[in-house]
């Protein structure tokens, strides 16, 4: 099966290039249990599971929450949070974390709400940007906007409100935004894993190539074409367990001299 040969070939990429990884069991009747983007919010050894709009996913919750519980037991997390009653928010897929900025980009609209932005806040103890997606191709933000390691930003232009654009822009330099055409966009070429100053991703054009190497980044293509027509890539398919935001990373550094 194609998508079992495309997910094996991103798990051994990312082994290859020095990822621990940890899986998720997979289940019978739940296929988008594969996109672990959406399986929570993580950032300081804290996840803040998800909660989904949709009863399609819905039955993922309790797994995920299993399998969070057990990374607590392991000593990878240290607290599982649940969102307050009645908020809606897809994980890490509608909250994307910038460590340049010490901020989440949280998208809302088709899948998260808006209302969830707070209770983000207070988990984390990070700013919190909420930008509305507005095309129904970029449903998360994980599909549109992905910060790069060097303090760039990745984004689609036309996946966010003419408000939302303007709240970029106004947070990021002209020098470190990266704006992806619609060939790239619809690629989701910004659906990108970050380890280090290596980007791994489904595809790209030769154009978006050259600009991110010229940047010193290396760009590793692993095709998933199957994933993409569930609406998905490479960061869908994984969650980041050790994202640190600035006041922990701070601490880190103290204890470690």
């Amino acid at each position: 099966m194609a998508s079992r040969r495309e997910w094996a070939a991103l798990y051994r990429t990312l082994l290859d290039l020095g990822a621990a990884v940890e899986l998720v069991r997979a289940v019978t009747g739940l296929p988008d249990l594969v996109f672990t983007a959406n399986a929570a919010v993580v950032l300081d050894r804290k996840a803040l599971l998800s909660r989904f709009r949709y009863p399609e996913r819905q039955g993922e919750e309790s797994h995920f929450e299993t399998a969070f519980r057990a990374l607590q037991a392991r000593g990878f997390i240290d607290e599982v949070r649940k969102l307050p009653h009645g908020l809606v928010l897809e994980g890490t897929g509608d909250c994307s974390f910038d460590q340049t900025r010490n901020l989440f980009w949280m998208g809302y609209g088709p899948r998260s709400d808006v209302a969830s932005r707070v209770a983000v806040e207070r988990a984390f103890g990070v700013e919190v940007v909420a930008l509305e997606l507005t095309d129904a191709r970029f449903y998360h933000i994980d599909t549109a906007l992905c910060p790069l390691p060097r303090g760039e930003v990745l984004y689609v232009p036309e996946a966010f409100t003419a408000q939302h654009r303007s709240e970029i822009r106004e947070r990021v330099a002209p020098e470190q935004r990266i704006e992806l055409g619609t060939q790239d966009a619809v690629q989701l070429a910004a659906n990108v894993v970050c380890l280090g100053d290596t980007l791994v991703l489904s595809s790209c054009g030769e154009r978006l190539r050259a600009e991110l190497e010229e940047r010193g980044y290396r760009v590793v293509t692993t095709p998933l074409g199957s994933f993409l027509r569930s609406g998905g890539a490479a960061f869908c398919l994984t969650l980041c367990l050790d994202r640190r935001s600035a006041a922990h990373a701070s601490l880190a550094a103290s204890a470690a001299a």
